[in-house]
C-alpha cells in the first residue's frame, strides 16, 4: 500500500503527471548503450573498466552538477560536455561527428534497452478507467520522449506526454509544472506528480503546491542529482505502479486512506 505522510490535506485527484525515467521505466539494463566504449575506439584510449568508469564518474559528477543551477538546458547539450571532459582528462577532443555518434548511439541504447516497469501499462489503464487525466512530464530531449512513447504505445492511455525541451524548463524549476497544469487544464491541487527522484521530482511539485508520490527501489540511486538540495518529502511513498490505484480511491472517497 501507498504510505501517506501524515498531516496531508486531501482532495479529489482528477490528473497524475509521471517521471519517465526511474517511474514509468527502471533504471537498470544497458540503457545508456555503448558510447563510451565506442569513443575510445574511436580515440584509440587503451583504459581498463575501473579507469573508465571513475573518469566519467567525476566528469558526470562535475558537468551534471554545473546543469543543475540552470532552470532550463538540453539534455544533449549536457552529454556532450559530458564527452568533452572526459576526454579532456586525456589531453583529447573530440570531433563533431564523434558527438551525434555518442548521442545517437545512447540514444538508441535508451530506446531498445530501458525497461519498462511490469505494471506500468496495466496500470496506466486502470487509472485511466477511473476517468484520470494522465500524462508523462519529464527531464529529457524529445528524441528520447517521443520514441519510447511510441515504442510502447503509452498513447493509447496517456492525455499528453511533455517533455523539458518542449516546456523550456526542468524539474525542480516550477515552470515546467505550470506549463503541464495549463496544458492539462488543472489546478495543482488536483494533480498527484509521481516520480522516484526528490531532488526533481519531489521537490519541483512542492513549489506549485502539488502533492506527490515518490516511488523507491531499493539498491537504485537517482542519476543527476548533483548541486541540489531534497527540499521536500512526498505525500506518499511507494514501491509499485498499481498502489495508485489505492491512493486515488481513498483521495477521492471510493475506500478508507491506505496505511
Amino acid at each position: 500500500m501507498g504510505k501517506e505522510n501524515s498531516g496531508t490535506r486531501m482532495s479529489q485527484i482528477r490528473g497524475i503527471f509521471f517521471d519517465l525515467g526511474g517511474t514509468l521505466f527502471r533504471y537498470s539494463g544497458r540503457a545508456g548503450g555503448n558510447g563510451v566504449r565506442h569513443l575510445m575506439e574511436q580515440t584509440g584510449l587503451q583504459l581498463t573498466r575501473e579507469q573508465v568508469g571513475h573518469a566519467w564518474q567525476d566528469v558526470s559528477k562535475k558537468v551534471a552538477g554545473h546543469y543543475a543551477q540552470q532552470a532550463y538546458f538540453l539534455h544533449k547539450d549536457m552529454f556532450r560536455d559530458m564527452v568533452t571532459g572526459f576526454l579532456d582528462k586525456f589531453d583529447l577532443s573530440p570531433t563533431p561527428d564523434m558527438l551525434e555518434t555518442f548521442h545517437q548511439m545512447q540514444l538508441q541504447g535508451m530506446v531498445d534497452n530501458l525497461p519498462i516497469r511490469d505494471e506500468c501499462t496495466t496500470t496506466l489503464a486502470a487509472l485511466k478507467e477511473k476517468g484520470l487525466y494522465l500524462s508523462i512530464v519529464s527531464n529529457i530531449d524529445d528524441d528520447y520522449l517521443f520514441p519510447l512513447v511510441e515504442k510502447y504505445e503509452l498513447f493509447n492511455w496517456l492525455d499528453h506526454w511533455t517533455s523539458s525541451e518542449e516546456a523550456q524548463s526542468c524539474k525542480p524549476d516550477p515552470e515546467i509544472y505550470r506549463y503541464c497544469l495549463t496544458k492539462a487544464g488543472l489546478s495543482a491541487e488536483e494533480v498527484l506528480f509521481v516520480g522516484d527522484s526528490l531532488h526533481h521530482d519531489v521537490a519541483g511539485a512542492a513549489k506549485v503546491s502539488m502533492r506527490s508520490a515518490r516511488i523507491v527501489e531499493e539498491g537504485v540511486t537517482t542519476p543527476l542529482t548533483h548541486g541540489l538540495e531534497a527540499s521536500a518529502e512526498p505525500t506518499y511513498t511507494i514501491q509499485s505502479l498499481d498502489e495508485l490505484l489505492t491512493i486515488v480511491e481513498a483521495a477521492n472517497g471510493e475506500s478508507p486512506v491506505p496505511t
